[in-house]
Formats: C-alpha cells, structure tokens, sequence
C-alpha cells in the first residue's frame, strides 16, 4: 500500500483497467487511481496502454473521492507548489508555447510564463521558429525563480531524456552479434543507412556482398527490406554497423570442392593491383595472377594494360585455403610457353631436327 501522498509525488504503479476515457491504476488499497485516457492516446485516438501495462505518473491530488494522477502536469493542475516540486524533481511539465520573443518563446505552464531559449526548443531539429508557436509541447523546469514568477524551461532535455531511454533499448536489440531487419534510407558512395527500429545503422559497402561491390545501386535499393547481422556497436557515439555477407556462407569453406590444382578457368578481372591482377574465378573468390606471370616488365603500369571486367583464361597454379589464396597463371603465360618449350627440346627425334608431334605419329 502506497503511504500517503503528496502533490507531485512519482509512483510506479500498474494498469487494472481502461474504461472510456480513463486509465485506473493499482494502489495497492481500497481505492484505485485514475490518470485521464487522453494522456495515452496518440492522433488517432489510439491507447498505448492496457490492462497489465506499468505506468509512471504523478500523484496531481484526491478529487470526489477520486486519487488523480497524471503523467506530466500540466494545464490547471500546475499550480505554484506542484511547478515548484516539479522543479526540484525534474517532473516534466506540459506548456502551451505562445509566441516567440526576443531570443526564444514564451510558453504557458498552467497560469504562469515561462521562457524557452531558442537552443532549449527541440532536439536535433532545424525548423524555423514558427514551427513551434502554438504547439503544446513536455519541458522540464531548468530554473524556478520569484516563487514561480520566473522560470525557464527547456523542451530539449525531455526529449534528450527520452533519446537516452530509447537508446537503452535499442543497445539490448542491437547488440554486436545479433541479426536485425531495416529498411535501406540511402545509398552513399561508401555504404547504405539503413532503419532499424528508427535508428539509422551503416551497412558499409564492404560488407553488402562476398565479391568486390563498385555499384551499390546494382545491390540495393531505397526502400529495400533488408535483414543483416551486427559487426560492431559504439553507442557513446551511436554508432552501429552491420553486414549483409556475414550471413552468407563463406565459399573458402568449399574451395577444395570447386577447385584444384591445374584448372582452366575462364574468369574476369575484378580488380587491378601494382603487384598483379585479380582475377574473380567465383562469388567471393579472387585469385591472383602476379605480375612475373603475365609477361611484363615489372615497372609496367598495369592499371593502363589490364581493366576491371576484362576475360581473362588462368590455369590455378596453387590453392592455399585456409589463407584464402589462389595463385594463378595465365593459360598463355610465358611461364605456359617456356614449359612447353622445354619440353618439345626434349622430344627431338635422332636427326636433331625439332620435334614434329605429326611426324612423330607417321614414324609409328
């Protein structure tokens, strides 16, 4: 049982009905409180509570035998003692914003003025001024002066207040490791924000698919439902990153399946390096053709001979899996020519003259 209460006293209690237009709450005694239903509603008239649901309110005083809560006081409620209280307990207080003045807005608390600096008024926002007059709005009370004659009130630390709780939320969800789905915002040339649960993660472009991305719209669409598992979370600077091909298998695993030693592959060139050419053999498999293979000069500029996209044709010379390498040769390479030079010099026939594979085959 609650022990008596006082005028803008806090209690956490639990809803034990919704009827019309109000919300009771446990007591824990004969009587039940009640918080007005309009409180709860959103534009569409909609509750956000129900019967089993905790609510925080203030006890606002005992009317016709009713215990009147209210979650944020407001309007004729406010009187000097309750704005007072809600001063030193940082209660929030509901206020009319009435017009701008000389470097913020007066604002209407109950029957009394206060003042809201221009940098107090919303959060993270850019609207003009105007957007603001005629707007009842939540502040909390940041100086209580004059018994009340003087106050200045701040409508962004409710709203910093309520970023920090949803903050708290969201780290429990969207925690490093865990899988979300959101909704991509925009494309950038380094990744894409997405939306999860109104919070905007970065899914960096390296992270989108097992192969090289250049065009992420090729990947990607605003609007695209995505689903991706969290690489790593900085909620100090909310911060979060997630990836797309961390759920996708990893095709190295299979590697000694799809490939050996000696294949021809026909491939494409994925990327172009000083040290040699990349050459894309599968999804998210590269391997390498260096520089010594491809029959150069070692100071050529291979960005101006090679290009991304162009076929190539590559023997597999070594696999090394479990370091994710493939070492390739051209299937022409002058590494191909020189075997098979030495290996025709070995098959002359007795007059010294140089080996004929079709007259080789007419001699038997």
């Amino acid at each position: 049982m609650f022990e008596k209460l006082t005028p803008g006293q806090e209690i956490e209690s639990t809803v034990v009905a919704v009827s019309g237009d109000t919300v009771f709450i446990d007591l824990s005694a004969k009587s039940e409180g009640v918080v007005s239903a309009a409180e709860f509603a959103d534009e569409t008239g909609a509750l956000s509570v129900k019967e089993g649901d905790k609510i925080k309110a203030f006890f606002i005083g005992e009317k016709n035998g009713e215990m009147r809560f209210t979650t944020k006081i407001a309007g004729d409620t406010a009187d000097n003692s309750m704005l007072e209280n809600a001063f030193k307990n940082r209660i929030p207080v509901e206020g009319h914003v009435e017009k701008e003045i000389k470097g913020g807005f007066e604002v209407r608390v109950g029957g009394v003025r206060a003042f809201c600096p221009y940098s107090q008024m919303g959060f993270r926002q850019k609207e003009e001024p105007s957007y603001f007059v005629g707007r009842t709005l939540t502040f909390i009370i940041q100086e209580y002066k004059e018994n009340g004659k003087n106050l200045l009130v701040s409508n962004r630390a409710v709203l910093e207040e309520e970023h920090k709780g949803q903050l708290a939320g969201l780290s429990q969800k969207i925690a490093v490791g865990s899988i979300v789905t959101g909704t991509v915002k925009s494309l950038q040339s380094f990744g894409a924000f997405v939306d999860v649960d109104g919070f905007q993660v970065l899914l960096p472009i390296s992270e989108v698919a097992l192969e090289r991305v250049n065009d992420l719209s090729a990947f990607l669409e605003v609007g695209q439902e995505v689903t991706a598992k969290v690489i790593n979370a900085d909620w100090s600077k909310e911060r979060v990153s997630v990836s797309l091909k961390a759920l996708i298998a990893d095709p190295w695993d299979s590697v000694a399946e799809k490939f050996s030693k000696g294949q021809k592959i026909d491939g494409k060139i994925s990327r172009v390096a000083d040290f040699g050419v990349f050459i894309n053999l599968d999804k998210g498999i590269d391997g390498l053709v260096h520089i010594s293979a491809l029959g150069v000069d070692r100071n050529t500029n291979l960005k101006k001979k090679f290009s991304v996209g162009q076929a190539m044709s590559v023997v597999i010379k070594e696999i090394d899996a479990a370091n994710k390498r493939i070492s390739l040769v051209p299937s022409t390479s002058t590494e191909q020519d020189e075997n098979a030079s030495a290996y025709f010099s070995t098959h002359s026939d007795d007059d010294g003259e140089t080996y004929n594979p079709f007259a080789a085959l007419l001699k038997k």
